[in-house]
């Protein structure tokens, strides 16, 4: 919500206030705060979460519930932020502060008060939002991740050009940031640029708070308003969207995002039984880690800023869809009408995994995200936890799947539709009855032609759905409980089958995965090195995979099980880097041989300059550490030849070969 002039460290203040909101706006500026002010308490919540202040001020003078009951709304959207409340009351009212502090307050301000009086609950207020986020670079950090997305604008001293944020220019329709003011005015409404010039001429000549707002481009109730400022001599202003003219919001809402919540969105469902309704669900990958880096602040802040992604996709692409949150980092876009075909909604996809994919900037650091998309679309038959269900199936697919991370269950495709009540169930059978195959995805020198390696994946050939992949198979165990006989049958197995090659694959590396359940258990590593030596298969050629995710709970116990394992005569590798955050902080404790590349990440070397750059920094981190680098997903000529001229090792992908089973391997090998 606030410009770029603004100093790095200057703080944002959220102020609801009926009769003196101007007035305490220009006392706050005066103190050294950024303002973001309302008058009506009907959405002022909503703009609060919308915002990026961390502390918000409610003038509670006059006639009031002394029991704060119509702080409600507030506290909600103030402690899903990790922020702080202060009350505004007369001197007279001090007696009912108390049950303000009850009702959720953190801090009260007795009227008339002194410049300095204000500053130091100011104060006061912004250094319990730094010890609640865990230290004032985090708090700082996540406001930046706040502002990320802002709308304002800025006037250069000379009066001659407007710079408008990024966000801003593509609301209003244009494809350049900077445009003269006379340009600025002539994209705006013209019945509303008489009352725009007579606002911006004021706030030029005096100085003095102005605002001006105008209709949302595309018509509808939604309006913009530009909140003027001076900074240093320079006109900016801060821009918000009001939505629906204000109609009072029945929907329930999520505390954290200020999007529908769960409940209303199964709701929605509910309403549309029988009716062509597509649901999407998108899942944010590892935000754990990314918690686990910075903080549940800035994680925090960070889903506010995806939220707004969201919306405005949705907006753009699907008109009418709502959006929730239904999960953790799981959003629901539910779309209806023509936005419900099958293409439709797959672009949809596209352009919310593409917007979660850009940068956000927190300062200093750049937060990269990935995420996946499960589609479901509805049948006669469907009620909301069906519907759901299948969308859940997508996604678990999706996020164990190749290629851009999209799975879409047709209503057409019955044989798709999978009952993951039932998978859970077969799950516990499909192990006695030999369901589970093992193949083996080959890895390749960057250099060459010759395989070097193969890891071991898992297949369930489900006797009624066919051929599930590993993201339906995972997710079946993690729901039933059942990942640590899963986990033991796949090593098993795929040992099992490994010793039984025959020469021509005698110098092949086998690199099996250790999941974060196992590392957890008791005796783990005993068991699985007897594992090994009863199957025959020889140390020396084996590598265990441990992702991220197993890791980063105990990164010391990691160490000495990965210590311990290599001592024995075992490699190690970290799976999947690149989707964690604290990557960079905890990989250069751990003992390792080989770094793997998130299929995501490594995909993008062939994107922009920026991603490229990532990728670099990456595998020259890992050489510098002595590793070596393998790229995972490669499918692309092109990427294979970026990887390569920037010193990764090794590769596996589509571009070469998918999983294989033993006798396929067996050809392959005798091909290279």
């Amino acid at each position: 919500m606030s410009g770029h002039s603004a100093a790095d460290g200057q703080r944002s203040l959220f102020i609801l206030s009926p009769g003196d909101r101007d007035g305490l706006s220009l006392a706050v500026r005066q103190a050294g705060w950024r303002v973001i002010a309302a008058r009506r308490a009907s959405d002022a919540a909503r703009r609060l979460m919308h915002s990026d202040a961390q502390v918000a001020l409610v003038d509670m003078r006059g006639p009031a519930d002394g029991d704060g009951a119509a702080l409600a709304p507030i506290v909600a959207a103030v402690n899903a932020g990790g922020g702080a409340l202060i009350v505004l009351v007369d001197r007279s009212q001090i007696g009912g502060v108390p049950a303000l502090l009850e009702a959720g307050a953190t801090h009260y301000l007795a009227a008339p008060f002194s410049p300095e009086e204000l500053r130091a609950v100011l104060a006061s207020a912004q250094r319990l939002v730094e010890r609640l986020g865990g230290g004032a670079s985090s708090s700082q950090r996540a406001q930046r991740i706040r502002r990320g997305d802002a709308l304002f604008w800025e006037m250069d001293a000379n009066g001659r050009e407007i710079k408008l944020s990024d966000n801003l220019a593509r609301h209003l329709g244009l494809d350049r940031q900077m445009i003269s003011p006379a340009a600025f005015i002539r994209c705006l409404p013209r019945p509303e640029r008489r009352s725009i010039m007579a606002a911006l001429r004021a706030m030029m000549r005096s100085g003095r708070v102005e605002s001006f707002a105008h209709a949302a481009p595309g018509g509808g109730e939604d309006r913009l308003v530009h909140h003027l400022r001076k900074s240093d001599g320079i006109v900016a202003a801060d821009v918000e969207w009001l939505t629906g003219a204000h109609a009072p919001d029945t929907v329930e809402r999520d505390e954290l995002t200020g999007l529908r919540s769960r409940q209303a969105a199964v709701d929605w469902l509910e309403q549309r039984t029988g009716m062509a309704t597509t649901v999407l669900l998108l899942s944010i990958s590892q935000f754990d880690r990314m918690n686990a880096a910075y903080g549940p602040l800035v994680g925090d802040a960070l889903l506010g800023r995806i939220a707004r992604r969201i919306e405005r996709i949705a907006a753009e692409v699907a008109d009418g869809a709502i959006v929730a949150r239904i999960a953790g980092t799981e959003f629901l876009i539910g779309l209806t009408g023509e936005a419900a075909a099958s293409d439709r909604a797959t672009f949809l996809a596209r352009q919310l995994i593409g917007a979660v994919g850009r940068p956000f900037s927190a300062g200093d650091h750049l937060i990269r995200l990935t995420a996946r998309c499960g589609i479901a679309q509805s049948r006669a038959q469907d009620d909301a936890t069906q519907l759901l269900r299948r969308a859940g199936t997508a996604l678990a697919d999706a996020r164990q799947g190749g290629g851009e991370g999209i799975r879409i269950f047709s209503a057409e495709k019955r044989s798709r539709q999978v009952d993951a009540e039932q998978l859970e169930t077969d799950l516990r059978l499909a192990l006695h009855r030999g369901e589970i195959a093992i193949l083996f995805q080959p890895q390749y020198p960057v250099a060459g032609d010759a395989m070097v390696g193969v890891e071991a994946l898992a297949r369930w050939n489900h006797p009624q759905y066919g051929p599930l992949g590993a993201g339906m198979l995972f997710a079946a165990a993690e729901r039933s409980d059942y990942m640590l006989p899963l986990s033991a049958h796949i090593q098993a197995e795929a040992l099992r089958l490994a010793s039984a090659w025959p020469p021509a694959l005698g110098a092949l590396r086998l690199s099996i995965n250790v999941t974060a359940e196992d590392i957890a258990q008791p005796g783990f590593m005993a068991r699985f090195l007897s594992l090994v030596d009863s199957s025959g298969f020889p140390r020396s050629r084996l590598t265990v995979e441990i992702t991220e995710s197993g890791l980063i709970e105990d990164v010391e116990a990691a160490t000495t099980l990965l210590t311990a394992l290599r001592a024995e005569g075992l490699a190690v590798a970290v799976d999947d880097f690149g989707t964690g955050y604290s990557s960079l902080a905890y990989l250069k404790s751990l003992p390792l041989d080989y770094l793997k590349i998130d299929s995501g990440l490594a995909q993008d070397i062939a994107g922009t300059s920026r991603d490229r750059i990532i990728v670099r920094g990456v595998i020259h981190m890992a050489k510098s550490l002595g590793l070596h680098v393998i790229a995972e997903g490669v499918e692309t000529q092109q990427q294979l030849e970026l990887l390569a001229r920037e010193g990764c090792d090794y590769y596996q992908g589509f571009l070469r070969s998918a999983g294989v089973s033993s006798d396929e391997l067996v050809r392959l090998a005798s091909q290279s």
